[in-house]
């Protein structure tokens, strides 16, 4: 039998986030989600964690352990404290991660190194794209062979701190081979548009990224001649995703419940309310569910299962788990729900915005 009860080390990570999300990020985040601006105090310290480097090779000097499992359970404390952080910490990874683990030893070692240093390592991935339906198989970002090596031609959306990366991991369709694969592309070959102005994740910022007739070289393909695992990329992306949404649903839920506790109405707590009471079961019975999937699915993913359906199926119930759950925590609060002084309403705008975040968490 599979036991999920975290190791010493795990739990030592769980109460050393917690901690982090409790002190420095959850007394801020209204000001900062107000401003549209993150909190450059909170990164800093979040940073000093090294949550990345603890997934890098040592002989680059990580300290070797790439676990999914970890991961998530790291996620869904971040995102506890608040998701726009979280998202803003571990945008690195969506370079990092990659090169880890389809890189070339050359591309390990020029490119890993960075990540080990105690700034902010300015690196990011583009993956989704602008449109009515995006389809992760089916890119619409070119890149076509030459004797140079590639010419990328198309249009990101949801690019987080591009406007301050040096390094970006581009995502696009290979039109001599049809599969899809990444490309190391510097800062000054893109053209970065006005940020994204997004109903949730504001203190985040996102830009959409044009590439017009941009030229990289052979060894800038991602894996070089054999390239990645496309599918293991999307799946690590869905499992980390979904553990992001537990940790914003779990916000929801616990801010509800105290609430319903202190809350008085007709002389009693409105928590002895049948219909708030049976509110709040269901919204801990569904991040709990949700919360057992996301692990068993990263579980797969450490043993080297494939776990392409378990990934998926956890990313959409997870994406309709954290609508309900945050939009059960506003009613909760009744009209001060709908009052941005409360976190309820930023907890449910950041919940909507889960099925369009493809690409922009990784384990």
């Amino acid at each position: 039998m599979v036991s999920f009860t975290p190791t010493e080390d795990q739990q030592l990570l769980i109460e050393t986030i917690r901690r982090f999300a409790e002190n420095d990020v959850r007394p801020t985040a209204h000001e900062h989600d107000e401003a549209s601006e993150p909190n450059p105090d909170a990164l800093k310290v979040g940073w000093q964690m090294g949550l990345i480097p603890s997934a890098l090779p040592e002989e680059l000097g990580g300290f070797g352990e790439m676990s999914a499992v970890t991961g998530v359970l790291a996620l869904e404390e971040l995102a506890f404290g608040e998701l726009a952080t979280a998202m803003h910490l571990m945008t690195p990874a969506l370079f990092a991660y990659p090169v880890t683990l389809f890189g070339t030893a050359e591309q390990r070692e020029n490119l890993l190194p960075m990540f080990l240093e105690e700034d902010f390592a300015p690196a990011t991935a583009a993956l989704l794209e602008p449109g009515i339906s995006f389809d992760p198989y089916s890119l619409k970002t070119t890149a076509s062979p030459t004797e140079q090596g590639f010419v990328l031609n198309g249009i990101k959306a949801y690019v987080p701190l591009a406007d301050s990366a040096t390094h970006i991991l581009v995502y696009a369709r290979n039109t001599e081979t049809g599969n899809q694969e990444a490309f190391i592309v510097s800062r000054d070959q893109v053209e970065i548009e006005r940020r994204e102005m997004l109903m949730g994740i504001r203190a985040l910022p996102t830009y959409r990224l044009k590439l017009h007739d941009v030229t990289v070289a052979p060894d800038s393909r991602l894996g070089g001649a054999v390239g990645i695992n496309y599918q293991l990329i999307l799946d690590r992306s869905n499992v980390a995703l979904a553990a992001l949404a537990v940790g914003v649903a779990r916000a929801a839920y616990e801010y509800a419940k105290e609430y319903a506790k202190q809350r008085v109405q007709f002389g009693k707590p409105i928590a002895q309310n049948q219909a708030i009471a049976f509110m709040l079961a269901e919204m801990a019975i569904e991040v709990d569910a949700t919360r057992l999937m996301v692990w068993e699915a990263a579980w797969k993913l450490d043993q080297g299962e494939d776990a392409s359906k378990d990934a998926y199926l956890t990313r959409q119930y997870a994406n309709k788990m954290v609508l309900m759950v945050t939009d059960s925590g506003v009613q909760t609060l009744g009209g001060y729900g709908f009052i941005r002084e409360y976190p309820a309403e930023r907890w449910l705008r950041n919940g909507r915005g889960f099925p369009t975040f493809d690409g922009l968490a990784i384990v």
